[in-house]
């Protein structure tokens, strides 16, 4: 039997030196510096937020509103314009209203809100933007009906509900289209 040889390797017994460091007293100038810069981070944070935000809500605007005339002529309604990402402005009536898609005749306006995720909230506001543009229409003369229509690509059933309940259409993903579903009351318009 040949003997079998092992090299051991030498180590260096290392032992740990304490470091001495000199720590910097913080002043209040420093502080105010450091929350000037989280306050600027938090900025951005919430520009880039907000900017995905949008980029969902024109996701589910997009998939949500397309062939909504056809898709209202089943509830009655002929409308013969569409117009998408609408404004109202008047500077001399301190009135600025959005609209995801407007449809048009000469008596009655169906105004589609798009949401990528519909909450209470967002229905209770929706009443409140609808109040506002009866007052705008009516400053105008414009006597038309202005329906509403609620588009979103989820809600729970709680809201969903809510949205029926207050005389709002709702328009949601079904399959491979959308399906707009009439108000569980008399259809509410403004």
């Amino acid at each position: 039997m040949s003997a079998v040889k092992t090299k051991v390797k030498k180590t260096k017994n290392l032992t740990k030196k304490s470091a001495s460091k000199t720590v910097k007293k913080v002043t209040i100038d420093d502080v105010w510096v450091l929350m000037a810069e989280v306050q600027k981070a938090q900025k951005e944070t919430q520009r880039i937020v907000g900017d995905l935000g949008n980029r969902f809500g024109d996701i589910a605007e997009h998939f949500l509103t397309p062939d909504l005339r056809k898709k209202f002529k089943k509830f009655g309604f002929t409308f013969n314009e569409l117009h998408r990402n609408t404004e109202w402005e008047s500077e001399e009536h301190n009135f600025l209203m959005e609209f995801d898609a407007l449809l048009e005749n000469g008596t009655q306006a169906m105004i589609v809100e798009a949401k990528a995720k519909l909450d209470k909230n967002d229905v209770n506001e929706q009443i409140i933007r609808m109040e506002k543009v009866r007052k705008f229409a009516d400053i105008k003369n414009d006597n038309r009906q202005f329906y509403c229509a609620l588009a979103a690509m989820t809600a729970k059933k709680e809201v969903i509900k809510h949205a029926l309940e207050n005389g709002f259409y709702l328009i949601m993903p079904s399959g491979e289209d959308v399906k707009v579903t009439a108000p569980l009351i008399e259809p509410r318009f403004w």
